[in-house]
Order: C-alpha cells, then structure tokens, then sequence
C-alpha cells in the first residue's frame, strides 16, 4: 500500500501588529484567512493531530487529501483571528499550549507577547480545536536534565486535564528539539503522539513520536503555501532553515557535552 505523505502546517502567532519577539513567526489575519480559503477551494481536509495519528496507527483510511492546522505556544490571536476564519470553513486544528504561558492561575509571565487565557482555551476546545501540551514554561526539553524533563511534560498535561477536563492526547516539542530520551519521557507521560518540526511532510513511516511539520511565517506567500500543501517543492523551500538547524545542532550538542563533563567533575 502506498502511503500518503500529509502536509502538517506549523503556526504560532496569528496577529496585526506581532512584536519583535513573535513577528518572524507570526501571520498577518489577511494572510490567515487566505491561506485557509485557499485550503477549501484545493478540496483539502483539515484533520486534528489525534485523528491523524489514530488513523495510521489503526489503518483506517484518511480523508481525501488531508491536511493539519496546528498552532504552537497559545498565543491570544488564535482566539481573536484564527477560530472565526476555521470555524466559517469548518475546519478541524491542534493548539499546543505551554500553560506556564496561558493567562491565569498557572502563568510563570514568561510570554513572549499577548496570550491566550483558560477560558479562550476552552472556547477553542468546545470548537473543533484540539488542545494538545507544549511543555510548561516552553524549555529546550533535550536539554533538560531528567527530573526537570518529567516535571514539565507531567505538569504541562496535568493543568491540561485540570483546566479542560480532557487528557490531552498529543504534544509538541518546544522548538521542535528532541532526542530518543525526550520522546520516551513523552511516550510514558502518556501522549499518545508527538510533532516535531523538520520542515517536511508527515509520514507514517515517522513513527508517532517525531512526525514532521512544516513552518508557515509572515514571508510565506499565497504561491508558496500552496505549494506547501500541495507537498510541491519543500526541500528547495526549507533548503537554508535545514543547514542552519543542523549549524545549531552541533553547537547544542557540544554545549550538552560540556554540561556533562562539568556536572561529572562536581
């Protein structure tokens, strides 16, 4: 059986005047809105990442031509600008929240720009957005020693669950950084799968704990998004995103070796 490659497309901020923090990341609401009509008039099939993962872990057929929407960190936008464009459209999304990031009794203040409170997260959730973990205070999680590596995917799910009275079944990794260690403390956390980024399409052969992402931004045109979705040319398009992610690499991991030599030495 062939298998079908989907697109997953990565957002963050949806916002008209994003700060500098957020602005590289961010979609302008025009944009947003086009991009989404644009997904109608393709026939494409916005799924959830749950209904995704389920699908190829069972085998049971996918729609037509599916693709996913998903929204990182919890920004206050996703309310305001994103939920009435996939709600005209009826489409489906993930929204992977860092709780120490969403307004209320759990924030740490450590937002990079407006975000969202409990109860828009719950007005999102009573949609068809599913409300998928992050981590907590949004950290370098293969960076992270053990304790502090559990401590934030078990607090992350456990407010989830608190505030939404739902388990979430997905995540995503802050800054799309893992390792096999982060995605076994993810699996025994209890997320049933996990998104990386990788600027590539997803794959079943992936495995449910790394399937890849693609990263839309504020340059992203209407030209090359359907190209995105259409799975058309992202090697070329991400070409410069993968040697200066695997510039990063190495200086991650060679700073991770230092770490460990020091703590060796105490």
């Amino acid at each position: 059986m062939t298998e079908t490659p989907v697109p997953v497309l990565m957002y963050h901020s949806v916002a008209t005047a994003p700060n500098d923090a957020t602005r590289e990341l961010s979609v302008a609401p025009e944009a947003f809105s086009e991009q989404m009509a644009l997904i109608g008039d393709l026939g494409l099939a916005p799924v959830n990442t749950a209904a995704l993962a389920a699908c190829w872990r069972t085998g049971r057929p996918l729609p037509p031509r599916p693709v996913l929407v998903t929204f990182d960190d919890g920004y206050e936008g996703v309310h305001r600008h994103a939920l009435p464009v996939l709600a005209k459209h009826g489409f489906a999304a993930t929204l992977f929240v860092s709780t120490g990031w969403i307004r209320g009794a759990h924030d740490t203040g450590g937002g990079p720009d407006a975000m969202l409170d409990w109860d828009q997260v719950r007005e999102l959730a009573a949609t068809d957005v599913e409300i998928g973990g992050h981590s907590h205070t949004h950290p370098q999680l293969d960076q992270l020693d053990d304790e502090t590596l559990r401590h934030e995917l078990i607090h992350c799910k456990g407010i989830v669950a608190d505030e939404l009275g739902t388990v979430p079944a997905s995540f995503a990794y802050p800054y799309g950084y893992s390792s096999r260690r982060v995605r076994t403390a993810v699996r025994e956390t209890g997320y049933a799968q996990a998104l990386a980024v990788g600027n590539d399409l997803a794959r079943r052969r992936q495995g449910p704990y790394a399937l890849r992402r693609v990263t839309v931004r504020r340059t992203t045109g209407i030209e090359e998004f359907e190209r995105l979705v259409e799975g058309r040319a992202i090697a070329r398009n991400f070409a410069r995103d993968r040697a200066l992610t695997k510039g990063y690499a190495m200086v991650r991991r060679a700073r991770q070796v230092r770490r460990k030599a020091i703590r060796s030495r105490v």
